[in-house]
């Protein structure tokens, strides 16, 4: 059997592989690279915020992808991509 095609991507410099066509919320959870698990950034209260509604209205899913701010619930993982959780 052949296994799925997969993407490598780094999230706050670590080296992450996912299913290619996943979306950069679902690769948040993979890397769980924060204490609670797939948190997007950090509010100005200092509260961990993390993917809410999946559909891109909320905004809590915001973070830097290549250096520009996109939302990781409506964005799909590339090929040597780099994520920034925002602190």
């Amino acid at each position: 059997m052949n296994a799925a095609p997969q993407v490598l991507l780094q999230v706050d410099g670590r080296e992450v592989r996912v299913a290619a066509g996943s979306s950069v919320a679902a690769a948040l959870r993979i890397a769980d690279t924060t204490p609670a698990m797939g948190v997007a950034r950090v509010s100005v209260t200092g509260q961990p915020r993390a993917p809410f509604c999946g559909m891109g209205i909320c905004q809590e899913c915001r973070v830097a992808i290549d250096g520009r701010r996109r939302l990781a619930c409506q964005t799909v993982c590339g090929e040597g991509m780099r994520v920034e959780t925002l602190r």
